[in-house]
């Protein structure tokens, strides 16, 4: 394996919660050449000085991630960047397996899977929802790249807030260029939710979604919001003969999630 320069950017806003774990496990990884970019969206909490403690390269861009990420993108000096939110934390080996990945099997782009963590009983439900999605090339979207077919595609679109990673995945694919998935699962860190705090998120999100994604990607979104593409029916009778109290209870949150995005 070569030792090709990796770029890592992370985009925060207001994230003192969880940055410094997020920062030290970029910081702890088995692969060394790393350079780390950390651009804020005016943050009022302590998110800069507690970047600042792990690189110089901190910067101040707005108005959301898609534009945050792009310049991160455009300030990197890597062949390979990795792109991801602040409330992530990364496998000691995540970088490395994504190097040795893109170098023998020629990917354009990886997907790095997920699992939700944190404190509480939605919490859990959220986590139990998050492992029907590993594997499916419509829900999952790619978060390591090749810097210049990433620029090439102009990056993430800019009028995107929600669904943004998914529009890149998808001009990825519509391109004809490769998208691998890594073995080491990445943990998201969802704090303690509540029944009612995920929609709220949800209902921020979804007017840019519905509005801007889903008229740009009619056909991605048309399968994305396919109940049995999201959550297969394999899936359902092995986990949710398995999980019947978490399996309702997501059911119940999916509802009122989809509720709160109409009104």
């Amino acid at each position: 394996m070569n030792n090709t320069l990796v770029s890592v950017v992370i985009t925060t806003k207001n994230s003192s919660r969880t940055l410094e774990k997020c920062l030290q496990s970029i910081k702890g990884q088995s692969y060394k050449n790393t350079e780390l970019l950390v651009v804020d969206n005016n943050s009022t909490d302590s998110t800069k000085e507690i970047a600042n403690k792990f690189t110089a390269k901190v910067f101040n861009v707005g108005p959301e991630r898609s534009a945050q990420r792009n310049f991160g993108a455009k300030e990197s000096a890597g062949e390979y960047i990795l792109i991801h939110d602040s409330d992530i934390y990364f496998h000691p080996d995540s970088v490395k397996e994504c190097v040795e990945i893109m170098e023998k099997e020629k990917y354009d782009a990886l997907i790095l899977p997920e699992k939700s963590i944190g404190e509480g009983f939605w919490t859990k439900v959220k986590a139990f929802e998050r492992s029907f999605y590993v594997g499916n090339d419509y829900i999952e979207a790619a978060r390591f790249f090749k810097k210049d077919i990433f620029i090439k595609l102009g990056g993430y679109d800019e009028n995107l807030y929600a669904g943004e990673d998914w529009d890149l995945t998808n001009r990825f694919k519509d391109g004809g260029y490769k998208i691998g998935r890594t073995k080491n699962f990445l943990e998201h860190d969802e704090g303690r939710l509540s029944f009612f705090g995920s929609s709220k998120k949800k209902k921020y999100y979804s007017k840019n979604f519905f509005d801007v994604y889903a008229k740009k990607n009619p056909e991605y979104f048309k399968q994305q919001m396919k109940i049995f593409v999201r959550f297969p029916p394999d899936k359902i009778l092995k986990k949710g003969f398995k999980h019947p109290v978490l399996f309702v209870s997501m059911i119940l949150m999916k509802g009122v999630e989809f509720i709160g995005t109409k009104n």
